[in-house]
């Protein structure tokens, strides 16, 4: 692992949430996406040294579902690699652990194993050339 990329923060509503991120806070909204394939809108803000992504779901998938279950709050960890495959070959029983287009058109995965009961999820430094994904 290279640095903590983003810490994600599940919500009912990105622009209710953000008011208190960027009105509070004072934190900088630097990117919004919808990321159809995966069912979700996220939002990503300037922390300093890393970011906060607000996670926003769009349909009936497993971040409505984890709401439902657990309400507002952290979501998971992810940190930055270089090469995904590379890191899921040294983990112990992550071998075979899909690899999908994430936010920010970089690809992207969610860890089998939860350490301490949180989900882990790795990114990779650089975007997917000519990735599909909608953003605003």
């Amino acid at each position: 692992m290279k640095q903590l990329d983003h810490i994600a923060i599940a919500v009912w509503s990105i622009e209710e949430s953000l008011r208190y991120y960027t009105e509070q806070l004072n934190l900088t909204l630097i990117h919004d996406e919808l990321l159809p394939s995966a069912g979700v809108r996220l939002a990503y803000l300037d922390a300093g040294n890393t970011m906060i992504q607000l996670v926003q779901p769009i349909g009936e998938t497993p971040i409505r579902q984890y709401l439902e279950e657990k309400g507002e709050g952290l979501h998971h960890l992810c940190f930055g690699v270089n090469h995904i495959p590379s890191v899921l070959e040294r983990l112990d029983g992550e071998q075979q652990t899909k690899v999908v287009l994430g936010g920010r058109s970089r690809r992207a995965c969610f860890l089998k194993g939860k350490p301490n009961g949180y989900v882990v999820e790795l990114t990779e430094f650089e975007p997917v050339p000519d990735a599909q994904e909608s953003s605003s």
